[in-house]
Formats: structure tokens, sequence, C-alpha cells
């Protein structure tokens, strides 16, 4: 799992509304850090922040408050509901001995077979959900649909990794191969040559 350096510093004044926008002005953004011995309010910036919530990528954030660093995990980020700008965000503090919940995203590669056939593939799952200490996290789950027939499904259950503990249900699909429901209508130009196909019979059978 990657980690990614994250600039910040420590905020005093916690509680008054109008530092809060003062620092907003300034194009910072609040954060807290909670989950370790104590929590640690801080203020980061706004680009940099926005670069790290955008990415569909999963990592490890390396909050440098100057004299120490932090890892933590984002665990919340709250926008503003007209602009979408980060207004706050919140950091739980990661423990390299200690198993952490987090969304892995899912990689699909290949052309499946059902597909070539003719069937559509269905994406059901672009995050799975887990439990695992840090260093057994992955970037990504690769799923290859090579193989997969009209009619087959790859299931939570279908995929491993040691030292992971999966949060989704076992049975739910993560991809699946299904028929097309794709019915394609005759032309006009098809009917017309049945309706005379038709005369034609009526014809030779009048003779």
């Amino acid at each position: 799992m990657k980690s990614v350096e994250l600039k910040a510093t420590l905020r005093e004044d916690v509680r008054s509304k109008s530092a809060l926008k003062a620092l907003r002005n300034k194009g910072r953004v609040p954060a807290i850090l909670y989950g370790g011995k104590e929590s640690i309010n801080f203020h980061v910036d706004a680009i940099e922040l926005d670069k790290l919530i955008s990415t569909s990528e999963i990592h490890l954030i390396d909050i440098n408050l100057g004299d120490q660093t932090i890892k933590g995990v984002t665990r919340e980020v709250q926008f503003h509901p007209v602009t979408d700008a980060i207004i706050h965000i919140d950091f739980m503090e990661v423990f390299d001995d200690k198993p952490i919940e987090i969304g892995v995203p899912v990689k699909f590669v290949g052309n499946s077979i059902g597909v070539l056939n003719g069937g559509q593939r269905r994406e059901k799952i672009r995050k799975l959900v887990l439990k695992a200490v840090p260093a057994n996290i992955p970037d990504e789950f690769v799923v290859d649909v090579t193989e997969m027939k009209i009619g087959d499904v790859i299931q939570v259950e279908d995929i491993e990794r040691e030292g992971v503990e999966f949060l989704d249900h076992p049975k739910a699909v993560v991809v699946a191969i299904r028929a097309s429901r794709v019915v394609v209508e005759p032309s006009l130009d098809d009917e017309e040559e049945g309706e005379e196909g038709e005369e034609g019979t009526e014809a030779a059978a009048t003779e």
C-alpha cells in the first residue's frame, strides 16, 4: 500500500468559527486526526488535499507536522453544499500492527469469451471492503475476466488474498457475464421481400 506525504500545520484555535473561516479564506482546510493517544487538530493546503481525494487510488497518508510524521487514512470528508470544495476532513491514525477497514478498488482486465460471443459484462463491485494490517493491503485487486463465458460470475469468495478479511458478503457478485437482451428487428426491406415471397408462392399454387 503506497504512502503519500501531506504537509500540515497544527491548529490552536479549534472552536472559533471566525478562525475556521479565516483558514478557508487562505486556502487551508481544517482537519483532525484521531485513533491515537489523543486527537490532533491541524490544517492542510486545499489544493494538495484535493489531489489526494480526487484520485481513485488508495494510500496511507504521511501527515507531516514538522517535528513528527504520523501515518493515517482518510475517514470522512465534508464538502461545501454549493461549491463542492472540501471544508473539513477527518483522518484516522494507522499502526503497523493494527488492522484497519478500507475499500480497495477492483481493476478488471481481459476480453471475456462470453462478451466475444455477444454477452455483456456487468461490473457489480468496483471497490472491495476489507480488514487487514497496512502491510497486507494491496493497491488494487486485479480480476481477469478472459475465461468467463456467458452465465459465469465471480464472487467475493473467489478472490483470494493472504492476510485479508473481506467484509463484503462472500456470495456478492463482483462481475458477471450476462446474455445480451438486444433484439434485432426485421428491416422494411425484409418485410417486403417476405410479402413478395408469399405472393409468389400463392401465384405458383394457383397456376
